[in-house]
């Protein structure tokens, strides 16, 4: 396989960016689980990434029937609690998620960083504002 160069065809397409974890939400509860692996409670989940019980069991059922995490129930002091952890293929594929998302980061931030304010006009002649 050839190296895309900058001007490749899909050489900013970063098909790696799994829509299922590409939200934010969801981004923010794979990575609570991803560094819990022995599973976090639905509770901490909650508190841990500022969603409402709705959106949070919305999500959950989204990663869930994607094949991302497991649900385990049980009690505590006869209190039912759900405790969510990522499956191995959840963790693959956060990693390789992850993974992309550095790619995209390594494209954009040195160009970001060199790169000063456009002039005014593109540089190419009869161009105006529209």
């Amino acid at each position: 396989m050839r190296k895309k160069t900058e001007h490749s065809a899909g050489r900013y397409a970063y098909e790696g960016l799994d829509r299922i974890l590409h939200e934010k939400a969801r981004l923010g509860i794979m990575t609570s689980l991803i560094t819990r692996p022995d599973g976090l409670l639905f509770v901490e989940l909650k508190q841990l990434c500022a969603l409402t019980d709705g959106n949070l069991s919305r999500h959950m059922e989204v990663l869930r029937e994607a094949g991302l995490i497991e649900m385990w129930k049980g009690y505590d002091r006869k209190r039912p609690q759900t405790l969510y952890r990522l499956t191995a293929d959840g963790r693959r594929r956060f990693v390789d998620y992850l993974a992309e998302l550095e790619r995209v980061i390594r494209d954009a931030r040195p160009k970001a960083a060199r790169m000063s304010q456009p002039s005014r006009a593109p540089g190419k002649v009869g161009w105006v504002p529209a």
